[in-house]
């Protein structure tokens, strides 16, 4: 009967997500990258290369900015990384073997004045659009997001400056942001271009 008890209370310790903590980020930066090669796979290496991020796992998760996560710079995330680490992020990637075609990837943010509330990522990819209108599209998408959860009423049709003005008024939004990475398209392959807000602890 002892066996038994002893082999219940392990099969309880082993059950999964049990004493497990939540995984909540506590930081994010944001970085960008563009590689070529007439290899796709390849080109997408490159990109994360450039991004500074091809040594990591990444995790592509959803578009939520956990309450008073802070924005670190590029630098000082990298440093908090060591190679082969498990790492989640939210991602946007685009490719093309198109000679002189224009691409952009993009990832917006919505920070809400309220630390103890979320804000909002969002990924954009785009052909023909400029870097900074594909930009202000991620940006609008993730603020349009927060600001229906805020209860920010607006009309979806508006252009972005127009937004941005009802979003300032509001005083719910403190701070919108994007990074972005656009390029055209060579003759030699495949062209990638990435963007991408990665979460540390």
């Amino acid at each position: 009967m002892a066996r038994q008890k002893g082999q219940a209370s392990e099969t309880r310790e082993r059950e999964p997500g049990m004493g497990m903590a939540p995984i909540i980020p506590r930081r994010v930066f944001f970085t960008r990258g563009v590689g070529r090669h007439k290899e796709e796979l390849r080109s997408f290496e490159l990109a994360l290369r450039d991004a500074g991020i091809e040594k990591l796992n990444l995790v592509h998760v959803s578009s939520i900015l956990p309450p008073a996560c802070k924005v670190v710079s590029r630098t000082e995330g990298l440093k908090s990384l060591a190679p082969g680490q498990v790492v989640f992020c939210v991602f946007s990637r685009c490719a093309s073997s198109e000679p002189h075609r224009l691409i952009a990837a993009s990832v917006g943010c919505a920070i809400p004045a309220d630390r103890a509330a979320y804000g909002y990522l969002s990924e954009y990819t785009s052909f023909g659009k400029k870097e900074k209108q594909a930009g202000d599209h991620a940006e609008d998408l993730a603020a349009s997001m927060l600001a229906s959860t805020l209860g920010i009423e607006f009309d979806d049709e508006l252009v972005w400056d127009a937004k941005k003005e009802i979003w300032k008024i509001s005083g719910k939004i403190v701070r919108t942001m994007n990074i972005t990475q656009s390029a055209v398209v060579d003759s030699r392959g495949y062209t990638t271009v990435v963007a991408a807000a990665v979460f540390l602890p």
